[in-house]
């Protein structure tokens, strides 16, 4: 019996703590914005140029990350309700799916005086 008198003080804890989803969420978030940012420093160090008209396009990984991080917090925590998370998420994914063409015109307005996409020609700056 003695060997059961402390079983509390036993055990040992690892200090290892997993992340909640929502933390995951977020960190794959970053994780876009970095990688995005590396191909934006690559490439200025390659040609000597910055791009510019980005702010779309950049803003596209944030509004899926945060339609998605609604879904997840709405499955792991119960908030927002179904609803609003849902609803919350399709309005992103929209507004994501609305952006990209406008950021892709950004992009490609670096690349020479005029571009056309989706049949749409816009003078680049």
């Amino acid at each position: 019996m003695p060997e059961n008198k402390h079983p509390l003080e036993e055990r040992k804890d690892s200090g290892f703590t997993p992340s909640s989803p929502v933390k995951r969420t977020l960190a794959w978030i970053g994780i876009a914005y970095m990688l995005i940012l590396l191909a934006l420093t690559t490439y200025f160090y390659f040609t000597g140029t910055g791009l510019g008209n980005l702010g779309p396009l950049l803003a596209v990984p944030g509004l899926i990350g945060l339609g998605i991080l609604a879904l997840v917090s709405w499955k792991s925590t119960g908030r927002p309700g179904r609803g609003p998370a849902i609803a919350l998420a399709v309005l992103c994914w929209l507004l994501a799916l609305a952006t990209l063409p406008i950021g892709i015109i950004g992009l490609l307005s670096n690349f020479s005086g005029t571009v056309t996409v989706f049949g749409i020609s816009v003078l680049g700056g």
